[in-house]
């Protein structure tokens, strides 16, 4: 046998072990649609929402095993959920509404589609690294401070950055990592030095931060368009201040407390301040870029927070603004626009579990498993309901590796069934928005900063 022949081989024999995992995640979902699809339908529930459930449950878990990337496995589902009839393609005269294509013009998924694009001048600009180094030369003479540094940065950048991953991995991490290396703290026997204690608190705090704001991560806009179905109006400035107060005061316990529980073996690190503001003579002054990064940064969190409250502009307006800035900036070019992959996967997959969900809605089987949840309850009141359905839902994310998963799965039926035990619908739903964050800090694969951190 040839080396070429052997390679051939070995590629061959990989080729089929691929295959066959690949048959396995991809089954698994398949047979679970397949006996919700065939399985009694309860009394008093449409048959269409029932087939809706055999085919949102296949795909959620679909997205869960992974196997194919989530934009792929939600478009397989809308392709048999017209295919088998169970939503049309187009609407329908006298139907209710709901049909596939019916996602891709929701105004909140283009929102999260805009900020994914102006996170990518941060990127592209390097202000958000800069911003990142600026927190540190301040605040790095010891660790703790290092941590709070890291923290403000993420607070600063987080309404304009989308991504959790794009943040807490692709900015925040890399300039831990960083500060890990000037004291020789890696992975393995050194990692208590430094680094162990920075990653935790990159993770800890990219959780508190994806919570604090619409457009902090990508399932937020998910969340607020569920609750819009449930008749509970989640704008940008209503979520940001019902989570500033929290959120602030998150920010300033949650790094001492992983100091305390955690800590790491260096308390004093003036090297690291040395390091940062060697990084920033690097760089030199805020360049046009930047400077025009910034100005469109503050004109959109101007925007957002007053827009629609006393401008009648919506977010998602304020947010193709915002674009539309860079562009004529020429701080983003089109091949910039067509280029950010997360932003049009992100509005693939978005649109079609927002289509999902609605059809769920529509057809009835929200409204159905609320109330059978809430009549299980019992009548303890509405409070010590709600605590109960949000530590499920929060507790219940072990099971999940993925936030949206998660979030595509349960917010409705927990928020539907929070209503119906009495619990405020504008509380109920922020209160599960937020958990929907926060759950993300607890483990290393709840969330994509976590697993990079």
């Amino acid at each position: 046998m040839t080396e070429e022949q052997g390679d051939r081989g070995a590629v061959m024999g990989r080729d089929g072990a691929g295959w066959r995992n690949l048959l396995m995640r991809l089954g698994i979902p398949v047979i679970l649609g397949v006996i919700i699809w065939f399985a009694p339908v309860p009394a008093g529930l449409d048959p269409k929402a029932w087939q809706m459930l055999a085919i949102f449950a296949a795909t959620i878990l679909a997205i869960i095993l992974h196997p194919f990337p989530m934009g792929a496995v939600t478009l397989l589902g809308m392709l048999v959920s017209v295919l088998l009839g169970v939503v049309p393609l187009q609407p329908v005269k006298g139907g209710n509404g709901t049909y596939a294509l019916m996602g891709f013009a929701n105004s909140t998924i283009w929102l999260i589609v805009m900020a994914f694009l102006i996170s990518r001048g941060f990127m592209k600009t390097g202000l958000g690294r800069r911003i990142a180094l600026f927190f540190i030369s301040k605040l790095g003479g010891r660790m703790l401070g290092v941590s709070y540094g890291l923290a403000l940065a993420d607070l600063v950048m987080a309404p304009a950055i989308p991504s959790a991953t794009a943040r807490g991995g692709g900015i925040m991490t890399p300039i831990m990592q960083s500060v890990a290396k000037v004291y020789g703290s890696s992975p393995g026997p050194t990692a208590r030095r430094a680094g162990a204690f920075l990653a935790i608190n990159v993770g800890q705090v990219n959780a508190i931060t994806c919570a604090m704001f619409l457009t902090a991560m990508a399932g937020n806009p998910l969340i607020a368009s569920f609750a819009a179905q449930r008749g509970v109006t989640l704008s940008w400035s209503t979520w940001a201040l019902g989570a500033i107060v929290p959120g602030l005061c998150a920010l300033v316990v949650v790094p001492f407390v992983v100091y305390l529980i955690y800590p790491p073996e260096l308390k004093k690190t003036p090297d690291v301040v040395e390091m940062a503001k060697g990084e920033l003579r690097k760089l030199g002054p805020l360049s046009y870029g930047e400077k025009m990064m910034a100005l469109t940064f503050v004109v959109l969190l101007a925007s957002w927070t007053v827009g629609d409250m006393l401008l009648g502009i919506s977010a998602t307006i304020t947010g193709i603004i915002g674009v539309a800035i860079l562009l004529i900036a020429n701080v983003l070019t089109w091949q910039d626009i067509i280029s950010e992959k997360a932003a049009w996967d992100t509005m693939i997959w978005f649109a079609i579990l927002y289509m999902m969900a609605t059809a769920l809605n529509g057809y009835g089987l929200i409204d159905w498993v609320s109330t059978h949840i809430a009549s299980s309850m019992g009548s303890m009141g509405w409070m010590p309901d709600l605590a109960i359905l949000a530590l499920l839902y929060f507790y219940s994310h072990y099971l999940f590796a993925s936030a949206t998963a998660h979030i595509s799965a349960m917010y409705v039926a927990f928020l539907g069934s929070a209503i119906a035990v009495g619990a405020p619908p504008m509380l109920a739903a922020l209160l599960l928005g937020y958990i929907s964050n926060a759950f993300t800090s607890l483990t290393q694969y709840a969330g994509g900063a976590s697993v990079v951190s």
